[in-house]
């Protein structure tokens, strides 16, 4: 195991304890704009998206970018299956950020997310008679004016990380970490950071990936997977750890009927997140700050839809308390 690998896990561990600490679920963020009307959380999910396009940009500077992820041709099969994925995510009570963060708190019905996720790569290729999607040549707009994207991100840092430099002369400068609840704000910088780190010493790394390759792969490839199933242990490892020092932790007892949610939550995302391709952490955090237009649609519409379904899932409750009143 090289140096690299071990920096990688220690920043997907870092990136799983943020993940429990901030706000980044999807489901949570639609919560939010319906009930709240604010978008704290979704504008959250966008700034992490901006720490990642802002420290490629840098990197692309540098010559240390490497080869990139390629984009999709947006097609009937991206709305679909950004509908599925919304579906399954409303059906979970959490998207697959939320789900790692609820497990790390000792909710162990959404240890059957990931199960249900894998079931749902293994099924996808019989149930959707499709072509493969059809990949494009890396033109992100991105690369083509790093430079002065560079420059506008390093601007963009040191105004956002300016309250904590000026925090770092007070005598409680690190009681942040142990803080139970970090802003949607902090917790995006965290993620951001890491996970750029770990792409450019592991190459494209989202959990949801790992899943969808080893149920593409099988046999054939645990060699080649071996390194990014342990960055899958690794963020659950560090959500484990921020849910017990966050005092989030309970041991909550399961039921057929929570188990059986998840794992269907998770079987309709991984059947959504192959006919993107993609689910909502890669498109947060590499379709999206790469300017792929299939990950911008399949967003939207991801969020529309758990929109919808809640919306009409809250129409029902009324529906049927008026009628119990009458």
């Amino acid at each position: 195991m090289t140096v690299a690998w071990l920096v990688s896990m220690l920043c997907v561990g870092v990136m799983g304890f943020a993940i429990q600490r901030g706000a980044t679920c999807t489901v949570a963020a639609v919560d939010e704009v319906l009930t709240r009307r604010r978008a704290h959380r979704l504008v959250a999910m966008l700034e992490a998206s901006l720490w990642v396009a802002g420290g490629l940009a840098l990197a692309q500077l540098a010559h240390l970018a490497g080869s990139m992820p390629a984009g999709y041709a947006v097609s009937a099969w991206t709305v679909m299956g950004a509908a599925l994925l919304g579906l399954g995510a409303w059906v979970n009570k959490a998207c697959v950020f939320g789900a790692v963060a609820r497990l790390g708190s000792g909710e162990w019905a959404y240890a059957a997310t990931p199960v249900g996720f894998y079931a749902g790569c293994l099924s996808e290729m019989r149930l959707f008679s499709r072509p493969m999607a059809s990949a494009l040549p890396d033109t992100s707009p991105l690369f083509q004016a790093s430079a002065l994207l560079a420059m506008i991100f390093v601007g963009f840092v040191l105004w956002r990380l300016r309250p904590g430099l000026l925090a770092l002369r007070r005598p409680d400068r690190f009681d942040w970490l142990g803080q139970r609840v970090w802003t949607p704000h902090a917790a995006t910088v965290v993620i951001g950071v890491s996970f750029i780190v770990t792409f450019l010493l592991a190459g494209r790394w989202a959990y949801t990936d790992v899943l969808a390759d080893l149920a593409r792969a099988m046999d054939s490839a645990s060699v080649r997977l071996a390194m990014p199933v342990l960055l899958l242990i690794a963020l659950y490892a560090g959500s484990l750890a921020g849910g017990l020092t966050a005092g989030r932790w309970q041991s909550i007892r399961v039921s057929a009927r929570q188990v059986l949610q998840c794992f269907a939550g998770g079987v309709v995302m991984g059947w959504g997140s192959l006919l993107i391709p993609g689910s909502n952490d890669g498109l947060i955090l590499i379709g999206i700050p790469l300017l792929h237009p299939y990950a911008w649609l399949a967003f939207a519409t991801m969020f529309t839809t758990i929109a919808a379904a809640m919306s009409f899932d809250t129409f029902l409750r009324k529906f049927r308390g008026s009628q119990k009143t009458a």
